[in-house]
């Protein structure tokens, strides 16, 4: 009976339908919670992609609380003072599953930007989230932790809780623009889908902070999985160099192969054949950088997050330098080839990543608070997850402030080395 009353104390006040309830039934009941302020906690609120969702929340959502997450309490206050008297800060630790519950207990929805990602055991907030009836989000970009999350799948159905996993900008809006084009190329009927490929290119580090940067090195201790007609394949990790045009403002830059979760998920989700994911950065110092750990360093130390966390203290301060050049643009194309021979692509830019990521997890969390989305774990491409008709909202919500935002376009209209000469004519 004690257990039952704290479940309730902590059942969020957005209500989610029984399981067997059909997604109409739960949008309408999710939508008309909307009129009051609900309480969103931002885990990882001090950081940089935490501060960002934050941000962007109390731009599109004013009218939300804002409660900031995190372990330094002098520095979350002040954060959270920003926002206005309905937010405050949360002292929490991710890895205390008690002090989640507790967190929780009242909380809307749970965004985790607590990263890194890599290396961890156990989904702790995502478990307490279930536990406490909690819509989640999280902006995880590691394929074994997302398969990890993707195993509570029943229990948060059962619990009646919506999550959404690797809902940042990448993966996260990559994925929805992928389903997009595959919607649309599967809905011509003629046209099979048979390969898809994902490329993003950052400059200098996107300015994202340490956390990310860590996540990028300890991806190079990962091989690389990608699919081939069907048949999964291990690559190296920053290898197949390719050099992709980015279109307007970015033009042609050099990607490499990395595991990214997108790729598998989309694999087994939209049923496309063949998927790689490819990522490259400028300056060329950086690509040579990540190329040169990937090859010298022990797979052994570059999978070692107390090892790589010394080594992001030491590279930070230069990585920051170097962002003062180059600036903090984000771009992600995403390509499909139909079985015909026939491409169509969607493109994405953005000057600040620091800004874009923060837009892009907002877009999935307004898409939980609005009832587009079924009890369970999904990935951002599952139409459980976001429902098919409110994926141009989310994209709307998600390119706030880009430079360039195009999909399901040829490569006429994407890349630079074409000119419209006239109205939809290009030479």
């Amino acid at each position: 009976m004690a257990m039952l009353a704290v479940v309730r104390a902590c059942t969020p006040l957005i209500p989610t339908p029984p399981p067997a309830a059909a997604a109409g039934e739960a949008a309408k009941m999710n939508k008309s919670s909307t009129s009051r302020s609900a309480r969103v906690l931002v885990l990882g609120g001090t950081g940089r992609v935490g501060w960002s969702t934050a941000t962007a929340l109390s731009k599109l959502r004013p009218d939300l609380s804002i409660l900031i997450g995190g372990r330094n309490r002098e520095k979350g206050k002040s954060l959270a003072s920003k926002f206005g008297k309905r937010s405050e800060f949360v002292q929490v630790d991710i890895h205390d599953a008690s002090m989640l519950e507790e967190a929780l207990c009242g909380v809307d929805l749970v965004v985790h930007a607590a990263g890194p990602f890599q290396r961890e055991d156990k989904c702790t907030v995502l478990e307490a989230a279930i536990s406490t009836k909690t819509p989640y989000v999280d902006v995880c970009d590691d394929v074994d932790y997302s398969w990890r999350a993707k195993g509570f799948h029943e229990q948060a159905k059962a619990s009646g809780v919506p999550a959404i996993i690797t809902a940042g900008i990448c993966p996260g809006v990559s994925n929805v623009m992928a389903a997009e084009l595959v919607h649309a190329a599967r809905s011509k009927k003629a046209c099979k889908p048979e390969r898809l490929r994902f490329f993003y290119y950052i400059a200098g580090s996107g300015g994202v902070g340490p956390t990310t940067l860590a996540s990028s090195f300890l991806l190079l201790g990962e091989d690389v999985i990608a699919y081939n007609k069907g048949e999964e394949i291990k690559l190296k990790p920053y290898s197949g160099a390719l050099n992709i045009d980015f279109g307007k403002g970015v033009g042609k830059k050099n990607v490499y192969l990395l595991n990214l979760p997108e790729v598998k998920s989309t694999f087994k989700v939209l049923r496309v054949p063949t998927v790689s994911a490819r990522f490259g950065s400028d300056p060329f110092i950086w690509n040579w950088g990540m190329h040169t750990f990937a090859n010298f360093l022990p797979v052994k130390y570059l999978r070692d997050k107390n090892k790589v966390s010394k080594l992001v203290e030491v590279i930070d301060p230069i990585v920051r330098t170097i962002d003062g050049i180059a600036g903090q643009c984000v771009s992600m194309r995403v390509d499909l080839e139909y079985s015909n021979g026939q491409n169509i692509h969607g493109l994405f830019t953005h000057r600040k990543l620091s800004i874009s990521v923060g837009y892009a997890a907002t877009a999935f969390v307004l898409a939980i608070l609005e009832g587009n989305t079924q009890p369970g774990v999904w990935f951002p491409e599952e139409p459980e997850g976001i429902a098919t008709e409110a994926r141009k909202l989310l994209l709307e919500r998600a390119t706030q402030g880009a430079t360039n935002f195009l999909m399901n376009k040829p490569s006429w209209v994407v890349e630079t080395g074409w000119n419209e000469v006239h109205q939809g004519i290009y030479v």
